[in-house]
């Protein structure tokens, strides 16, 4: 059996590549046990490093919090420090997802495509439903969207492929088929799966504890619903008569912010939710995280207080009590009570004050923070508002009231920074029409399945930074699609002969990780991006690189640069 392959996947993550799903589902368990042993706090454990695990059909993503211990993980797996095999060789113990009993799902089978699964297996309708219900499943990995996991160990008679065209929206409760795989969809969303039946099991609730209904681990048998069965409901145990609440009326925070006006587009954000991949919940948090840093430095708070994500401007708020705010990122018209004020400068509002902001001459997102923060109730470990998953505070919107928070990190130490040059892109250049926006990239792991003619191999990322791309109308928090600049840049990436056709299983993703569908055009992951994909990545921006894409509009020039050359895949040296 071939040793795992360890390669690095951007700054802060390692991609760990075994020989199957079997495998891979024991390592993810026994890393997630080294982890969590109290050996694991050691300073010469390695695994005390990993701040989060993403499972998936062929590997598991290991990420660490910074750049350097990311590296350091690194390093002890290919020396062998950090011994795989040994991990490999003995069986983690059960989790208590495992030793649990099997979880029931009641489905209806009436799916649209299930006439299409029984051509595709040689089996009657009736037979899909005997088979899917005969025998049962186990939650190898989740990913995709929240609550949603990959189920395997059924009847291998139900293998069928996707479809070739996704569904632009397949219904909460779906359950389905592909390769090997059953699941389940938690809500509702694009997806290519066969369609076989429906449950009204609820998948994923934030308010519950856990919030997914299927953990990694947990076995699962399916049933015929009764026709009788109803939709549950969230809420529904709220059914139940209880005496009426006595009316009383919100108290108004001491401080707080009062939104007038909220622009096209604002939320709540902060550094966001790690440590919940395994059940396809991905970090979220600020796109451009070093403004909102910067925000947050210059108001005195501590590290990860929640502050406001502005897009394209419009916000208007009002002060209740004495604040101190900052704003950072793309810079435009803003001012106090009619007074033009500055960017990356505290400014003090007292009560009744009006802050107000422009459409950005430069870039696109601005960040407000407060000192004390935003205190909002915190979900899942975070108060950032995921649009993928639909988490976290609702949007923004005209009156809401935003309390203001105590805790802060000490005193502010300065009274002005200097504008982030990235933060604004210039939209306009007499000399070139349009500056460029360069974002640093470093390899990534199928980097050698692309091939730019004249025989080279893209084992030369050079090919590919050596160009310019346009950013799309297809850009947002989830990513940015790239389109091929006119003139000799108008190409699309092509395959080599070698890998035109296939297929990499899902394995799981970064922030920056630049993948590229059959069209040949690139789309770099944001903040909200899917846990998992499965499309090849061909590199990874960096940190930095992916806070200048998220501050580029539809029509800006990138220019992709390679920053520094690492090595695609290692072996570990006890290999």
């Amino acid at each position: 059996m071939a040793p795992p392959r360890i390669s690095r996947f951007g700054e802060r993550a390692v991609l760990v590549e075994v020989n199957g799903l079997d495998e891979a589902r024991h390592l993810y368990s026994a890393l997630r046990h080294a982890r969590e042993t109290p050996a694991a706090a050691s300073s010469a454990a390695p695994w005390r490093d990993i701040v989060d695990l993403v499972p998936a059909a062929r590997s598991v993503l290991v990420i660490a919090d910074t750049a350097s211990r990311a590296a350091r993980l690194h390093t002890a797996l290919v020396a062998g420090t950090a011994d795989l095999t040994g991990l490999l060789a003995e069986p983690p113990p059960p989790t208590s997802a495992e030793a649990a009993p099997p979880v029931t799902i009641p489905v209806h089978y009436d799916g649209p495509d299930l006439a299409e699964v029984a051509s595709h297996t040689g089996l009657t309708p009736a037979e899909v439903v005997a088979a899917h219900t005969g025998m049962p499943w186990q939650v190898a990995f989740g990913g995709f969207a929240p609550g949603f996991a990959y189920l395997v160990g059924g009847d291998p008679r139900l293998r069928v492929p996707r479809h070739p065209q996704p569904r632009t929206t397949v219904p909460a409760g779906a359950v389905a088929l592909a390769g090997e795989f059953s699941g389940i969809y938690p809500r509702s969303s694009p997806g290519g799966w066969q369609l076989i039946g429906r449950t009204d099991v609820v998948l994923w609730d934030p308010d519950r504890t856990p919030p997914a209904a299927l953990q990694p681990g947990q076995h699962v048998r399916f049933t015929v619903a009764e026709a009788s069965t109803r939709p549950a409901s969230k809420t529904s145990t709220a059914a139940i008569p209880t005496a009426p609440a006595p009316h009383r009326e919100p108290r108004q925070p001491h401080r707080a912010l009062t939104v007038l006006t909220s622009g096209p587009l604002t939320a709540v954000q902060d550094e966001g939710r790690p440590g919940l991949a395994a059940v396809g919940v991905g970090p979220s948090g600020a796109a451009d995280r070093t403004a909102y840093r910067l925000a947050n430095r210059l108001v005195g708070n501590v590290p990860g207080s929640a502050a406001l994500e502005v897009t394209l401007g419009g916000l208007a708020v009002r002060a209740t009590g004495v604040l101190t705010v900052c704003l950072t990122g793309a810079a435009g018209p803003a001012t106090v009570d009619g007074r033009v004020v500055d960017f990356a400068t505290p400014l003090h509002l007292h009560d009744g004050q009006e802050l107000r902001l422009g459409m950005p001459s430069g870039g696109v997102r601005s960040y407000l923070a407060v000192r004390g923060g935003l205190a909002l109730p915190v979900i899942l470990g975070s108060r950032s508002t995921d649009r993928l998953a639909d988490l976290g505070p609702a949007t923004v919107a005209t009156g809401d009231v935003l309390p203001v928070g105590t805790e802060v990190g000490g005193p502010v130490h300065v009274d002005h920074a200097p504008p982030m040059a990235h933060s604004r892109p210039t939209r306009a250049s007499q000399s070139q029409g349009r500056d460029e926006v360069l974002v640093d990239v470093l390899p990534g792991p199928q980097l050698d399945w692309f091939d730019w003619g004249s025989g080279h191999r893209s084992g030369h990322l050079d090919r590919l930074v050596d160009r310019l791309w346009v950013v799309s109308g297809d850009a947002d928090r989830v990513g940015v699609r790239l389109d091929a600049a006119p003139g000799r840049d108008g190409r699309a990436l092509t395959r080599h002969t070698e890998w035109a056709g296939a297929e990499v299983p899902s394995f799981g993703m970064v922030r920056g990780a630049v993948q590229v569908p059959p069209s040949g055009l690139p789309v770099i992951l944001g903040a909200d991006h899917p846990v998992t994909g499965g499309y090849p990545v061909i590199a990874v921006a960096t940190e930095a690189g992916s806070d200048r894409l998220a501050q580029c509009r539809p029509g800006d020039r990138v220019r992709l640069r390679l920053r520094l050359r690492l090595p695609k895949t290692c072996r570990p040296a006890n290999s």
